[in-house]
């Protein structure tokens, strides 16, 4: 079998290499929205606006989930990725010298699209070549990497003292680096043939039917990430924090993830994902609840983002393994693109419906909706019942 025709010829630098696009892709997403939010807020935008144009990076992302499974089968994983990172590049470089909401909203759509090729490559990628008894450490690892790009994307605000364009171009040079690694060293790998009577819309139904808890985490974690990315900087600002105390506290929302993502997946790998995922989520959703009572503390904002960050910054992944484990192999792209137009849906939704909590309710009730939303997940967890099966396993 050659290495155009599968993916099966796995090799451990490929690995690697799908890891550094993903740290490349959270440093993307982790930047881009709290400097643009932290743009438009000092343009006077507001905050409802604010969330709406943030959105736009996610309706990129969402019309990729509908080409995604097709667009992978005819080109394969390195040219999906490539494609996605020459994508973010080109917008990149254009936000600070067309400082116009409508050309950034058209900008964002571009980001989205070129986000979610990579993210839909690089995840199925790996989900395909684990093994179901370290799955759970190999997706909580790849989960990592995204959580450390972005923590690590938020500190650009810092450069924002040297000049509006330079956060840009310093992220355009990393995933220049990214480029030429990923054009160098990836092999050009495909995905294995799925059965030709299968049309897509079917099995997508079949994946959600057999997994629809399983994939729910996809929507709350896209809801939390592009929710606190975008509205946090905004709640900060009405608080009392300052720029420089949003730049150094949003990036632990990330870090608790870092610090929880490996011991979660490999407690899912031992007792079970639903179990992991129901405690995490109510455990996580009441840390979310309690956030607004630390006001302008700053040491204890940290510890709280920390724990809530750590708790469910692993929803996204250890999902995916969970259905991976309930599903055949033959319906894991199926339901990868369930689950990235959940995350799409729900990273839409975050910026839109928390702005809008801000505006006409309080600055703190966008973590009262965010805790009330995972906690009612968790509790949820009891009105599913599949478990792992050998008739749903397809060799």
């Amino acid at each position: 079998m050659s290495k155009n025709s599968s993916i099966a010829t796995h090799s451990l630098s490929n690995y690697f290499i799908l890891i550094t696009v993903i740290v490349v892709a959270g440093i993307s997403q982790g930047l881009l929205l709290p400097v643009l939010s932290i743009f438009l807020e000092e343009r006077g935008v507001s905050p409802g606006l604010n969330g709406l144009n943030a959105a736009a990076l996610y309706i990129g992302s969402f019309a990729m989930t509908l080409i995604a499974e097709r667009l992978l089968g005819a080109i394969g994983f390195k040219r999906l990725i490539v494609s996605g990172l020459v994508l973010v590049m080109f917008a990149l470089v254009l936000f600070p010298y067309i400082p116009d909401i409508r050309v950034w909203f058209m900008l964002r759509l571009i980001v989205g699209l070129g986000d979610s090729a990579l993210h839909y490559a690089a995840q199925l990628w790996v989900l395909l070549v684990t093994t179901p008894e370290k799955r759970g450490r190999y997706i909580s690892l790849y989960g990592m990497s995204y959580g450390l790009g972005f923590s690590i994307g938020p500190l650009g605000i810092k450069l924002l003292g040297y000049g509006e364009a330079v956060p840009f171009w310093v992220l355009f040079a990393c995933l220049a680096a990214v480029l030429m690694l990923v054009l160098i060293k990836l092999p050009d790998a495909r995905p294995e043939k799925t059965e030709q009577g299968e049309r897509p819309e079917r099995r997508f139904r079949r994946s959600f039917a057999w997994a629809w808890y399983a994939l729910l985490p996809a929507f709350l974690y896209g809801y939390m990430e592009a929710g606190m990315n975008s509205n946090f900087p905004v709640y900060g600002l009405r608080i009392g924090f300052d720029a420089n105390e949003i730049s150094s506290l949003l990036p632990f929302v990330g870090i608790g993830g870092l610090l929880l993502q490996l011991p979660l997946g490999m407690l899912s790998d031992r007792f079970g994902r639903k179990a992991v995922l129901m405690f995490a989520g109510i455990m996580g959703g009441a840390t979310f609840l309690v956030f607004p009572l630390a006001g302008t503390h700053f040491w204890w904002a940290l510890v709280l983002l920390t724990v809530a960050g750590g708790l469910v910054g692993s929803f996204f992944s250890l999902g995916l393994a969970y259905a991976a484990d309930i599903l055949p192999k033959a319906f894991l792209p199926a339901a990868n693109v369930v689950a990235s137009f959940y995350f799409t849906i729900g990273s839409m939704i975050g910026p839109n419906l928390g702005g809008q909590f801000i505006h006409w309710f309080s600055p703190g009730s966008m973590f009262v909706l965010l805790g009330v939303l995972y906690m009612l997940f968790g509790i949820g967890g009891l009105l599913f019942k599949r478990k792992p099966s050998k008739e749903f396993v397809v060799e």
